[in-house]
């Protein structure tokens, strides 16, 4: 057997062909025990990886938003496989994020109560003890349809059907089969962290703190978007389009043209609802503010909500927090040292907070204009009065925030988050993630209107994700209503917009495996090429372009 060489960390070892990933890393990386997958060249593997060729190497732990993702996986399928053992006939859906884990339902011949998920937690705790190992095998299409309908398992069945590959990977634990779109850890034995929380009707899955990785994650109600999820859910199930297989179908069958329509009706009722709300309000409500991550349509979404409440007889204006950032000077950096503009820091709260009080006592004020490339404000800008039928839109990551309008009386504000909370699963026990479809909406809207190419979008994600967590969710509840923009259609849409996007990230770049991923989940749904029945104001268009708003 000869030796291979392999990078990592800067340095160059040399190991004998086709030694374990888990092997080479001891003795190199300060915690192993937080170690649960690899790169080698930059693909995603797991730790049972044979390294056969000279590659370079990288270690992704459960503090990297990668390895909580391996981890989460891993204990799902430790959930499922618990269950399975204690009420065999039981179907088990792996639904959405919830309260810093993951919501799950367990379907069975009565409903799950508080004993039942003290039972699955022991019998997750007995599996994770006896260290099993997650099988990784390489089975045929046809075999794995045989395993899948032998198991119950109608809706991967369907999804493989629409499979273009001869052979797959599923991991076996204990006997019992699943295929998940991404690697699992080795064995049960990395999982020590984890609880489980009866949510009626279901259970949330806990995991470790990103933070502190050797506590679980506190968790926080999020009783709001739970609800919108429900509700989210439901029209899913109503129009029959809660899986990829069902949404494939009616590609394939040309039926989608219905759904597409119903989908956008849909956004049209919510946001004309929503303005039925302020209107009702109209007396007191003077400010209304949305926020939203990344990529959720708050700028279309601020169009569509404008048009309703005129068609109400409000008569609404819009002002840009960015004309409110401070001085380049002033600005806050990041850990990089670069400005950071998602920062509250980096607005000059006094004077935003001066003028709406302000303008809401029926003043005029002179808005300031900021100059991006001088990084100071123009000492000119536009004169504003406002009535009483005027209320103000302002759009922006910190809206939920009360800091940023502290002088304004909560009674005075209306506030609307928005977010693409996906209804779309690929299986019962493979959810796609909000995250995910989000940044297939950015990877498309970046090319398309900003000059920047999936990998440099891709790039930039993790510094995104970081703002948003600080800046956005942690706030996501103070609002008055949610919105959901997500379209049950719409990754049939951008499919064919993202995928020659992503084939064109190399191997060689530090995020291929993140276009992998993506691709990995772009390749089960089926593309819609003709895009006439989507209206010029869905919320879409402000990704794919033809938008009658800009």
């Amino acid at each position: 057997m000869k030796d291979i060489k392999v990078k990592f960390n800067g340095k160059t070892y040399q190991c004998p062909e086709n030694t374990l990933l888990l092997d080479f890393f001891k003795g190199k990386v300060y915690d192993e025990n937080m170690i649960i997958a690899g790169l080698v060249d930059n693909k995603l593997v797991d730790l049972n990886y044979k390294l056969h060729r000279d590659c370079c190497v990288g270690a992704v732990d459960i503090k990297s938003e990668e390895g909580m993702k391996v981890y989460r996986r891993s204990m799902s399928f430790v959930f499922i496989r618990a269950v399975r053992e204690l009420f065999p006939e039981a179907r088990v859906t792996i639904e959405h994020s919830l309260g810093k884990g993951l919501y799950c339902e367990v379907h069975k011949d009565h409903s799950l109560n508080k004993s039942d998920v003290a039972l699955i937690k022991r019998k997750m705790d007995e599996i994770v003890s006896k260290n099993m190992p997650f099988e990784r095998i390489k089975v045929s299409i046809k075999q794995a349809i045989d395993i899948f309908n032998q198991q119950g398992q109608p809706e991967k069945v369907k999804l493989l059907k629409y499979s273009t590959d001869e052979k797959m990977y599923l991991y076996r634990l204990n006997g019992y089969y699943d295929y998940f779109y991404g690697i699992l850890a080795p064995h049960t034995g990395y999982l020590k962290v984890f609880d489980l929380k009866f949510y009626l009707p279901g259970v949330i899955i806990m995991f470790p703190d990103m933070s502190d990785p050797k506590n679980v994650a506190e968790f926080v109600d999020q009783h709001k978007l739970a609800a919108i999820y429900q509700e989210t859910e439901k029209w899913g199930r109503i129009m029959r389009v809660d899986y990829v297989s069902s949404l494939n179908e009616l590609i394939e069958s040309g039926d989608i043209k219905e759904i597409i329509r119903i989908a956008e009706a849909l956004h049209e009722k919510k946001i004309a609802q929503i303005a039925d709300l302020v209107s009702k309000n109209r007396d007191n409500v003077r400010l209304i503010l949305i926020a939203g991550p990344s990529s959720s349509g708050k700028t279309t979404f601020a169009q569509r909500l404008y048009i309703q409440l005129r068609v109400n007889g409000l008569r609404p204006i819009s002002i840009s927090l960015d004309d409110y950032f401070l001085p380049s000077g002033m600005i806050p950096k990041d850990e990089n040292g670069k400005y950071d503009f998602e920062n509250i820091e980096a607005l000059d709260l006094e004077l935003f907070n001066e003028q709406l009080a302000q303008l809401i006592q029926g003043e005029e004020v002179v808005l300031p204009k900021y100059d991006f490339a001088t990084g100071s404000r123009i000492q000119y800008g536009r004169k504003v009065k406002i009535d009483k039928d005027q209320p103000i839109i302002i759009e922006g990551i910190h809206g939920l925030n009360e800091r940023l309008t502290s002088a304004i009386p909560k009674d005075r504000k209306f506030k609307i988050y928005i977010s693409a909370l996906t209804q779309l699963n690929l299986d019962d026990h493979n959810r796609i993630p909000t995250t995910d479809s989000r940044l297939v909406r950015r990877i498309v809207r970046d090319y398309m209107f900003r000059a920047t190419d999936a990998e440099k979008t891709l790039e930039m994600w993790s510094s995104v994700r970081r703002g948003e967590e600080k800046n956005i969710f942690p706030y996501q509840e103070e609002a008055d209503v949610m919105f959901n923009s997500a379209l049950v259609y719409e990754l049939g849409v951008l499919k064919k917009y993202a995928e020659p996007l992503l084939l064109k990230v190399k191997r060689s770049s530090g995020v291929f495996y993140m276009a992998q991923y993506l691709l990995d989940i772009l390749s089960y749904i089926r593309p819609i090429r003709d895009e006439q029945d989507i209206p010029a104001n869905s919320i879409l268009r402000e990704f794919i372009g033809n938008s009658c708003f800009f």
